[in-house]
């Protein structure tokens, strides 16, 4: 047995290596697609905010509750955090990470006056009180203690270094609370200074006023602050003024303990726990299942296109596995014919082929299933495909070999042939694929891939099918032009070209399986291409519209000078300022008559800048004419509007709300979008900044700049656009302001574009289609190697004969070329146009629109992508010429002429 192994062991090797390849892939890309989808998981989890997320059940008591019997003192609720944790449905417990109990008092319903400092005049101080578990040792005092009320006497309270320096406040600074009633009133002192240790710590998400308190940046509106205090400090305060108290209990759950195998098992937990009365009047405020049960809608999406991937992969490796034992079984055809001459039954012979590969197939699928669990990743139970594997490169070289002879033959008839009329049995086989192709095709074009029902296998081998039946249509009609093409050339000199051209036509059975898998195999990789790009081209348009030149600048409100000294920022080459208000009112005229036309976001631009902006960033960015063109005028100025409202508009004229001011426009443009908009957005008016009219005490402030540039120094960017933030503050509050309100942020499109990358499921999409394309190009190398190999023995012995007759070494070469170009790149064309038309042909099922929202998905062919897959085409092709050459050269004539003289 050891023998017969070494004497047939690159047929064996073979097997064993796509055996081995095959295991790798059933294995490797799931673990990998659930490593990905965890990891998206976790992501996109902890960019949640923290009431999306967070698990916490509050209780209101309201100012009658709290004289009632039901009240209780604001540090008994402490001793259910524990309590309530445990009792949450299964899974949570085990998932939540750290919690926190918290009695609140409201901002909306305190304001706060001192003597010392004077708070009783200019705006109203509106701040509230909190009392949480752990944030003494999240925060570190820079003056004075901690509060410590006493029964009967003040409300002691902390306040951050924020809050004291924009109200003035210091350790033995006195404060009342007041109530809805000035008869309500609580005394207060102030005993503490702190600063957190970390602001981004989620213990401060509900301190966001107490670390940033809002400062009025209008007439009329007030402070909003919170301070600190301790269980005690929130019973005296309810007590004097009577506002109702909020207790809170919230939980954090773990990311990183989340994985897409439980999901639906959290989403059900989740809605128990809000389905379940904790506490009389109690409510539960979490949307964390509406997040994971939308990650898991795209997941489900993405595990059907993963399934088409893996399918097509799959598809050629097994045909590439039936066309290693078919080589194998004719290789020892006359082996096996003697075998059968000398009385061996088909059984003996299934034996024979059986012992030998029992102690090398399975070991070659074993190996390479431990090579793949070294994969990052889970598993998924049982590898059944696994076994089915190793069952099959086990059996197939056995099986084949007894189908082969079944009919015993002294002699071997020709291979190069094909039957002019196929069997009944085959065309009803052919007929069968183009019939479940067809249906299949239909299928998915009416009821999409369903990812809510799972991974339906029939329709994610839809166009693994559509590929099978291309490529029998074409192995069908290929002889044809190629027969009419022979007889062109037996009429012309020389004969390599008749030669060659007349082999191809006969189109050899063992040729023409590699062609068949070599077209599955490079409508798989141009598909895998195609898509990927589609998606890649949508993200970019994406990232353009949200961020239409090299850098967004966001903040609360810029000087209106502030472009001069953006501009000399080092690496800042132009900048154009804008101002971005979403939920703005429209009427159809000014004044007491208007009739309300509802609201829009309302985008304000500099057009001339703006143009100028996105051209130096080199981004394809059309600014209409009418925006570019538009001049300060007495007439209503030029809009560009969404379709939405101009419809509703039609040429009558308009009037937008821009920052508490009406400005009249006319509908000059109409856009599905516009750059700087934002995605997703319906109904929006777009207005040329440099032709609104002017007010000298209330222009129009700037909350964005477009920023165009390279190597632009962001810290320094971001030093000058708060200092100017503070500038404008001052100016509006009338005193020198030291701290940003809302410090101003910068989005690069590219940081954008790679964000794309890693939200939702997006990384598993980029694995299926990118493993499609690779492993499809890789695959398609392989089949045409088995295209060159296949008949290579023949064509040995056929270029011996001609080399008798005078046929010189550059001739032989030109008729292998003659031969097999023909074959190999009609298959690659097919396979290509198949790979193209797929995702036409599908359209929208594959669901691709949820990879990048807001976008309209539209066929993007990178003719890189496809003359890519070509390319390693024929570049195997050209290399399986050349070891064909190089074998044939040092082949002698005798040697290869008695090689199967049997067959001659």
């Amino acid at each position: 047995m050891v023998r017969r192994i070494g004497a047939y062991g690159a047929q064996v090797g073979l097997l064993a290596v796509l055996g081995l390849v095959a295991a790798v892939l059933l294995t490797a890309m799931p673990r990998l697609a659930n490593e990905y989808a965890d990891r998206s998981l976790h992501a996109d989890v902890a960019r949640l905010p923290h009431l999306v997320r967070d698990v916490a059940l509050a209780v209101e008591q309201r100012p009658d509750q709290q004289r009632s019997d039901e009240a209780k003192p604001a540090a008994a609720g402490e001793a259910s955090l524990e309590r309530f944790a445990a009792a949450l449905p299964q899974p949570l417990p085990a998932l939540v990470d750290r919690r926190w109990y918290a009695a609140v008092l409201d901002e909306q319903n305190l304001s706060a006056t001192g003597d010392d400092p004077p708070m009783d005049g200019g705006a109203t101080k509106k701040i509230g009180l909190r009392a949480q578990t752990g944030l003494q040792d999240s925060a570190v005092l820079t003056a004075g203690r901690w509060p410590d009320t006493k029964t009967g006497g003040s409300a002691e309270v902390a306040v951050s270094t924020a809050v004291a320096e924009i109200l003035s406040l210091r350790p033995g600074s006195r404060l009342r609370f007041t109530g809805a009633s000035a008869a309500n009133q609580a005394s207060a002192q102030v005993v503490g200074v702190f600063n957190p240790r970390d602001a981004g710590d989620p213990i401060w998400d509900d301190l966001t006023l107490g670390l940033n308190p809002i400062v009025p940046v209008a007439d009329g509106e007030p402070y909003l602050a919170m301070a600190v205090t301790d269980w005690a400090g929130i019973d005296t305060v309810v007590a004097g003024s009577g506002v109702p108290v909020s207790y809170q209990w919230r939980y954090r759950l773990d990311e990183r303990r989340l994985d897409t195998a439980t999901l639906e098992t959290v989403v059900t937990a989740i809605g128990d726990t809000r389905r379940t009365e904790w506490l009389p009047r109690s409510t539960v405020h979490t949307s964390l299942d509406v997040a994971l049960v939308r990650f898991g809608d795209q997941l489900r999406a993405v595990q059907a296109l993963l399934a088409i991937a893996q399918t097509g992969l799959v598809a050629s490796l097994l045909g590439l596995i039936l066309l290693a034992a078919r080589l194998t079984v004719q290789r020892r055809r006359d082996e096996l014919a003697l075998l059968r001459a000398r009385g061996a039954s088909l059984a003996a012979i299934g034996r024979r082929t059986l012992v030998e590969a029992v102690p090398v197939q399975p070991v070659a699928v074993l190996l390479g299933w431990l090579i793949a669990t070294r994969v990052p990743g889970r598993s998924e139970g049982t590898p059944w495909g696994v076994v089915l594997l190793a069952v099959l490169t086990t059996a197939v070289v056995p099986v084949l070999a007894m189908l082969s002879q079944r009919r015993a033959a002294l002699t071997a008839g020709r291979v190069d042939l094909v039957r002019q009329r196929p069997s009944v049995r085959r065309l009803v086989l052919e007929a069968g694929v183009l019939v479940l192709a067809g249906l299949g095709v239909v299928l998915l074009r009416r009821r999409g891939l369903d990812p809510a029902g799972g991974v339906d296998a029939y329709l994610s081998s839809v166009p693994v099918l559509v590929a099978v039946a291309a490529a029998l249509v074409a192995i069908r009609l290929l002889p044809w032009p190629l027969r009419l093409v022979g007889r062109l050339t037996g009429r012309t000199r020389g004969a390599p070209l008749f030669l060659g051209v007349a082999r191809a036509g006969r189109g050899a059975p063992v040729a023409l399986g590699p062609l068949a898998v070599l077209i599955v195999a490079v409508s798989t990789g141009v598909f895998g291409g195609v898509v990927t790009t589609t998606v890649a081209a949508a993200r970019d348009r994406a990232a353009t519209l949200t961020v239409p030149a090299d850098a967004w600048l966001t903040g609360w409100a810029f000087s209106p000078d502030a472009a001069d000294e953006l501009n000399r920022v080092p690496g800042v080459q132009a900048v154009a300022r804008a101002s971005v208000e979403s939920s703005r009112r429209l009427l159809s005229e000014a004044g007491p008559q208007a009739r309300a036309l509802g609201q829009a976001r309302v985008l304000v631009v500099d057009a001339p800048a703006f143009a100028e902006v996105v051209a130096r960033s080199g981004v394809d960015v059309q600014v209409p004419a009418a925006l570019r063109s538009a001049a300060r005028g007495d007439g209503p100025v030029p809009a560009v509007v969404s379709p939405t409202l101009a419809a509703e508009l039609g040429e009558a004229t308009a009037v937008a709300d821009v920052q508490s001011r009406w400005y009249e426009f006319r509908v000059a443009a109409v856009a599905d979008s516009f750059p700087g908009v934002g995605l997703g957005v319906d109904r929006f008016v777009v207005l040329p900044w440099q032709a609104l009219p002017e007010y000298e005490f209330t222009p129009i402030i700037p909350n964005r700049y477009l920023i165009a540039g390279d190597g632009v120094d962001e810290a320094k960017l971001l030093e000058v656009a708060d200092a100017t933030q503070r500038r404008r503050q001052s100016e509006v509050l009338g005193r020198e302001v030291t701290r940003t309100q809302m410090p101003a942020t910068l989005e690069t499109r590219q940081a954008y574009r790679e964000g794309l990358e890693r939200t939702g499921a997006n990384e598993v999409l980029t694995l299926a289609f990118a493993a499609g394309a690779a492993g499809g190009a890789a695959l398609a190398v392989l089949a045409v190697g088995f295209a060159v190999v296949a008949d290579a023995a023949g064509r040995g012995r056929m270029l011996s004969r001609l080399r008798t007759m005078g046929l010189s070494a550059a001739h032989g070469r030109r008729l292998l070329v003659y031969e097999l170009v023909p074959l190999v790149v009609v298959a690659a064309v097919t396979g290509a146009a198949v790979g193209i038309a797929l995702p036409r042909l599908l359209g929208s099922t594959l669901g691709l629109s949820q990879f990048a929202p807001g976008v309209p998905m539209r066929d993007h062919l990178d003719p890189l992508v496809v003359g890519g897959v070509l390319a390693l085409v024929l570049l195997g092709l050209l290399a399986g010429l050349l070891v064909e050459n190089l074998v044939n050269r040092r082949m002698r004539l005798g040697e290869a002429l008695r090689l199967g003289e049997g067959n001659a």
